[in-house]
């Protein structure tokens, strides 16, 4: 089934972090896997979530491209968008270790978003983030480089590993101020449906801790365990397990 813009609306209303939590209701995979670790940062956490499908490519700058410039593979990459089922989160694994240039500036990222890309990760090094910013594009990398060096891609469409997630074509991916995790896509929209209900299942504890009441341990229990009740009656309900 076709995700259509409404639910990727309503996934961006939620961040990185509640996804995760409400993915391991599922129990589709180990709570170990399915996001990025510490090696690829958020440049501009203040950013709203971008949620998107990848479109990979896989680059390197430490020696020139056998022929072309760099920005060659520019015009594949962006007919690739057209192949996508939604907006496209850009996913450049760099294969030179350590980086050694920026993968893209304002032009790449002016040009992506101009084709409907929400978002850009990388291993790599990114350049002129004030311009970057000032586009409203979301961009998560593992360092900053001043200079593209002999910046170029080797492919696109396949498989890349960025911050130890395999990413493939088409994966959603949720990103913001504390990472990005991709979406199962076969639990995507009962995920958008019960994710309220977890959240509401939360502030059981939040509301308390907050509020002006008299705290004490056995009602601090009380409430954890109510939260605890709700979170497994849902798990019930979207555990694949044994399914």
């Amino acid at each position: 089934m076709a995700i259509t813009q409404t639910t990727l609306d309503t996934l961006a209303t939620f961040d990185s972090p509640t996804i995760c939590n409400v993915i391991e209701l599922f129990e589709v995979r180990p709570r170990n896997t399915g996001y990025m670790d510490h090696r690829v940062q958020c440049n501009f956490p203040e950013f709203e979530p971008m949620v998107g499908f990848a479109a990979t490519a896989c680059f390197r700058s430490d020696a020139p491209p056998a022929g072309g410039d760099a920005y060659g593979s520019l015009q594949a990459q962006l007919a690739q968008f057209q192949e996508l089922p939604g907006p496209a989160v850009v996913v450049f694994q760099d294969i030179d270790d350590p980086a050694v240039s920026a993968v893209f500036g304002e032009v790449m990222c002016s040009t992506y978003q101009a084709y409907g890309s929400v978002g850009l990760v990388t291993n790599g090094g990114g350049r002129d983030l004030l311009q970057v910013k000032a586009l409203g594009y979301n961009v998560f990398t593992g360092s900053t480089m001043v200079a593209h060096a002999y910046c170029h891609m080797l492919h696109l469409g396949l498989p890349v590993r960025v911050a130890g997630l395999m990413v493939n074509q088409c994966d959603l991916l949720h990103g913001d101020a504390n990472g990005v995790t991709n979406i199962p896509l076969d639990i995507v929209e009962e995920l958008v449906d019960i994710t309220p209900e977890f959240l509401a299942a939360e502030d059981i504890i939040m509301d308390y801790v907050k509020s002006d009441e008299p705290k004490t341990v056995e009602e601090f229990t009380r409430r954890r365990v109510e939260f605890q009740d709700v979170v497994a009656t849902l798990r019930s309900r979207v555990s694949r397990t044994g399914n």
